[in-house]
């Protein structure tokens, strides 16, 4: 099993506008307070309708770069795990753990038909842990769209550097390329768990990786062409893999490892443990042929995860140990994280995990399952998807497709190159349920709230990233709405959305979050609505 995958789809610049009577010069005019959302480049997800015999048949396949004379000597080594949306294209990041990748841009309309957009491949970049995108709008020194991933170490060719995060010009999706990197202190391949980075989370401008036992590290992204390293923190007894930002917390999960924590970061530079925030995830169902009556009840075991994801108000956690499947834990509060349910699924070795709209998605090494977990106290597979050959760790959700990849092919029994990532359809029509809200940070009418604090919105599915932070999705009034407009960044990633003032607010002070109609969409266009505004008032 190769090193953990984590998705991160978006941080972008939510560049929030005056009202007429703002005499803010830096800001955009009143002319500009409804901007229209901004052009989607591609169709958006699948829009294909299926026959019951064509659901979990393997029907296409997203290769990279397969051509093996490329001057550069990268190409398509069939290592892929997750994809993402952007602009309404699909990208798939491909690279081995040890250097050489790329990133390649696909119309998925048709998903059994997929069309190559456009291409960009870095002898430097390496397996993917995590994908990182960021829109700066107009007037912004650094306008674009840009993408983080794995910077590669030694073996990618760069003696001495070791591993840290590259970040990708992708405002052209017909020709993406690199624009910057940033190696961190200590952090090197080819330890794949012990010293090395294994996911990202962007906050804009905050990125904050996990560094395995090395611990966090938090980065200025300000400007991705010259990332600054703002500081390293220690995370005692725990080797770091997933992190997770959302408001002012942070969920660092262990990578092969049963111990996971939630860090406060309301100073954003700044992460400290929450005290009661250290936990461990349990399982509650008992192993095959477990009889009670002889045996007594079950008492619940500490297991291992090999990676996690957060969504709503749940950790979610792929187990590792003694089985695969899900574990579901209620981290709302985040002083007291609760068990909530798990699909134990024998036989199996977990990856990674994904969520949508009541369906948990994992790979397993050995195979993927779609769980039904809208009653977590009767969970239930429907639907499996196994190889002969190869690590299968990762099942990402698109539509009505999922896109099992393999992170470690093997010996290649059961594909051939340039088949790692494979398109599966898994429900018969296109998604045309919109996103669902699922928790807010701060919670409705809070008080007592940091003057540094990020806002958050968590969704039951993904959205299309770049609709939702690009200037017309929130905005944040100080008082009540149409008072005084407060300027402010967008972040998203994967199902959640993230509001960061470009100041800190004002103390003792109310504030609201609205969110427009129509704005926030998932990857087929469906648009949420009816969103209630999010009121707080800022500790004094």
């Amino acid at each position: 099993m190769r090193s953990p995958v984590w998705l991160v789809v978006a941080a972008a610049a939510c560049t929030a506008q005056p009202t007429p009577s703002d005499s803010d010069t830096d800001l955009p005019g009143p002319d500009l307070l409804n901007p229209p959302a901004p052009p989607l480049l591609g169709p958006g997800g699948p829009q294909r309708t299926f026959a019951e015999a064509e659901l979990w048949q393997r029907c296409a396949h997203l290769p990279g770069n397969l051509d093996r004379t490329s001057p550069d000597g990268v190409f398509d080594v069939d290592h892929h795990n997750l994809v993402v949306p952007w602009r309404g294209y699909l990208m798939v990041p491909w690279a081995a753990e040890w250097g050489g990748g790329g990133l390649t841009f696909w119309d998925v309309a048709d998903p059994c038909a997929p069309t190559k957009v456009g291409e960009g491949r870095s002898p430097y970049m390496r397996e993917t842990h995590s994908v990182g995108f960021v829109h700066l709008p107009e007037g912004d020194p650094h306008a674009g769209d840009w993408a983080a991933v794995d910077l590669g170490g030694a073996k990618a060719g760069i003696e001495g550097v070791g591993n840290g995060v590259q970040f990708w010009d992708i405002s052209d999706p017909t020709n993406p390329v690199v624009a910057g990197e940033l190696a961190l202190p200590d952090v090197i391949y080819p330890d794949s768990y012990e010293r090395i980075n294994l996911s990202l989370s962007w906050q804009y401008p905050w990125v904050y990786v996990a560094s395995a036992t090395i611990g966090i590290h938090v980065i200025d992204a300000t400007d991705p062409t010259a990332p600054v390293l703002a500081r390293h923190v220690d995370v005692p007894d725990m080797r770091v893999g997933g992190v997770f930002a959302f408001g002012d917390t942070l969920l660092l999960t262990g990578s092969e490892q049963r111990a996971h924590a939630m860090y406060d970061i309301s100073v954003p530079d700044d992460p400290q443990p929450i005290p009661g925030g250290r936990f461990e995830s349990l399982a509650y169902a008992p192993p095959p042929g477990w009889d009670e009556a002889a045996q007594g009840a079950f008492t619940p075991q500490p297991v291992e995860a090999y990676h996690a994801n957060r969504v709503g108000p749940w950790a979610l956690f792929a187990r590792k140990e003694g089985a695969g499947g899900p574990i579901v834990y209620d981290i709302s509060d985040p002083a007291a994280p609760a068990y909530v349910g798990e699909q134990r699924i024998d036989g199996m070795s977990g990856g990674y995990v994904f969520y949508d709209e009541g369906f948990l998605f994992t790979g397993d090494s050995n195979g993927a399952h779609i769980t039904d977990f809208r009653d977590p106290a009767n969970p239930s597979v429907v639907g499996t998807i196994l190889i002969t050959d190869g690590d299968l760790d990762t099942l990402t959700p698109y539509g009505n497709v999922v896109i099992a990849a393999l992170d470690d092919p093997g010996s290649y029994d059961d594909i051939q190159r340039g088949e790692a990532s494979i398109v599966v359809p898994w429900q018969a029509a296109p998604d045309t349920t919109p996103p669902a809200l699922l928790l807010s940070w701060p919670r409705p009418d809070q008080a007592g709230v940091p003057i540094t604090a990020r806002l958050g919105l968590s969704f039951n599915e993904f959205i299309e990233p770049s609709l939702a932070v690009d200037g017309v999705a929130f905005r944040l009034w100080e008082g009540d709405i149409g008072d005084t407009r407060v300027p402010c960044w967008g972040s998203a990633e994967e199902t959640r959305l993230h509001v960061t003032p470009k100041a800190p607010l004002a103390p003792g002070t109310r504030y609201v979050l609205e969110v427009l109609d129509g704005v926030v969409q998932d990857v087929n266009g469906n648009a949420a609505a009816g969103i209630p505004a999010l009121a707080f008032t800022t500790a004094e």
